[in-house]
C-alpha cells in the first residue's frame, strides 16, 4: 500500500480538486441522507393525550397494565464507522490504482467529510480475521491517526470473512451508527447475508464496493495466466471473444445477485470503479436516497 505521506498529499489534493462538491456532500446531501437516523432510546413512560400511537411499547404496556411509550432523544452528532477490507485480493490493479490504493482514498474522503461535518468516526480493517479496531473519536488528528494505520497495516490473514467482521461490529457497538463498508466483497464466507441484515436493523449500513474495470470486461485478448490472491489457485484462460463475453455475462449476473441481496438485507449500495471519480458515486447516492 501506499505510504503515509503519499496518502495525505493525495487526500489533499482531492479535497482542493473537489472542494466545492465536497463541501455540498458534507453540508447538505450527506446530512440528509441519514436525517431522522441520529435519534436514541431514552427511557418508556406513560402515555399521555396527543402521544403518537407508533411509539407504543406493547410488551411494557401488557406487564404494567397500561399503555407506555418510548421516549427517544435527537442526538447531536453522528457516529461514523468505517469497516475497510484489506485482504489480498485488493492488491489486484489493472490499472495505476490497486483496489487497497481505491479503499484507502475512500476511507480518507469519507473520514474527512465526516469530521467536517462534526461526527465522530471509527474504523476497523478486515481480512479473515478483525486486524485492527480502532474506537470512534472526533477530531481530525484521529481521522490522521486512522489513516495512517490503515495504509501501513500488514494484515495477518489473505483472505475474507465479512461475516466476522460485521459480527464483531454488531456486538460491540453500543450506539446507532453509519458504517461504511469498503471492500471488493470478494467473499464465500458463510453467514455473510444473514450478519448484514441483522447489523443493518439496528445501524445505518452503506456498501462501497470497490471494482477493477478488468474484473467486469477484460479488455484484452490472448492467453491469460490467473492466480487468485487469497487462495493462491492458478489456472489459464484462453481470451477469445467467447471467453470474453462469459466473462463479462457473469460479472453481471454476481453484480445483480450483490445488489439484491443488498436491498434484502436493507443496505444501500456505491460501486465504484478503480481510477474513476471517487466523489461522484457517493454524491449520486447522498442525493437519491
Amino acid at each position: 500500500m501506499m505510504d503515509v505521506g503519499e496518502l495525505i498529499s493525495e487526500v489533499r489534493r482531492l479535497e482542493i480538486r473537489t472542494r466545492r462538491v465536497v463541501d455540498d456532500l458534507v453540508g447538505g446531501a450527506y446530512r440528509s441522507r441519514f436525517k431522522g437516523r441520529g435519534i436514541e432510546f431514552e427511557e418508556v413512560r406513560e402515555y399521555a393525550f396527543g402521544d403518537d400511537v407508533r411509539d407504543i411499547d406493547w410488551n411494557v404496556s401488557a406487564r404494567m397494565g397500561a399503555p407506555f411509550v418510548k421516549k427517544y432523544v435527537e442526538e447531536r452528532e453522528l457516529q461514523v464507522v468505517l469497516a475497510a477490507d484489506v485482504s489480498a485480493s485488493g492488491l489486484f490493479g489493472s490499472g495505476a490504482k490497486t483496489k487497497l490504493r481505491t479503499q484507502a482514498e475512500i476511507a480518507a474522503l469519507l473520514s474527512l467529510s465526516a469530521v467536517r461535518n462534526r461526527d465522530k468516526v471509527g474504523m476497523i480493517t478486515f481480512s479473515d480475521r478483525v486486524e485492527k479496531h480502532l474506537p470512534v473519536r472526533g477530531g481530525r488528528a484521529h481521522v490522521l491517526r486512522m489513516l495512517r494505520e490503515l495504509v501501513a497495516t500488514e494484515p495477518r490473514g489473505r483472505g475474507t470473512n465479512l461475516a466476522e467482521a460485521l459480527t464483531r461490529l454488531r456486538r460491540s457497538l453500543k450506539r446507532r451508527s453509519v458504517i461504511f463498508v469498503i471492500s471488493d466483497f470478494l467473499d464465500s464466507s458463510e453467514g455473510r447475508a444473514d450478519a448484514l441484515g441483522m447489523l443493518a436493523r439496528r445501524h445505518d449500513v452503506v456498501l462501497v464496493r470497490t471494482e477493477d474495470p478488468a474484473e467486469l470486461a477484460p479488455p484484452f485478448a490472448g492467453t491469460w495466466n490467473l492466480a487468485d490472491a487469497e487462495t493462491s489457485a492458478r489456472g489459464v484462460i484462453h481470451g477469445n471473444a467467447r471467453a470474453r463475453g462469459l466473462w463479462a455475462e457473469t460479472a453481471a449476473r454476481e453484480r445483480d445477485a450483490f445488489a439484491r441481496e443488498a436491498a434484502r438485507a436493507g443496505a444501500g449500495l456505491i460501486s465504484v470503479r478503480c481510477g474513476e471519480d471517487l466523489v461522484r458515486p457517493f454524491v449520486k447516492f447522498f442525493r437519491e436516497r
